[in-house]
């Protein structure tokens, strides 16, 4: 028997499956938005060469989207790295204090 129950087996909580219905739920909203995006821009294509600056702007947008994406790679990859971190600075307490309960109950008993 453990010490505050921490002997006892307990249920395996899997976070994952969490994870992934919270991805689906976004990717579905990012289709929706896609689609009414791209049908009202459809609803202008008749207009496209008119615009003489148009292919201008998209090229500039395009530029912008893919440094955006870099900022937001390099910041994902900046929480990650902390998380991680974190994780093993809890992990460490973690069996810091599981030594210290072993040495109290050997002291205990």
């Amino acid at each position: 028997m453990g010490l505050f129950g921490l002997g006892r087996k307990r249920g395996i909580i899997d976070l994952g499956e969490r994870y992934r219905r919270q991805k689906e739920k976004e990717e579905i909203a990012a289709e929706s938005s896609e689609n009414v995006q791209g049908s009202s821009g459809s609803a202008f294509d008749f207009l496209g060469g008119l615009a003489s600056g148009s292919k201008q702007e998209s090229s500039q947008s395009e530029v912008m989207d893919v440094s955006s994406g870099e900022d937001r790679k390099k910041r994902l990859a900046k929480r990650l790295v902390e998380m991680t971190n974190r994780l093993e600075d809890l992990s460490n307490q973690i069996y810091h204090l599981q030594q210290r309960i072993e040495v109290l109950e050997r002291k205990a008993s």
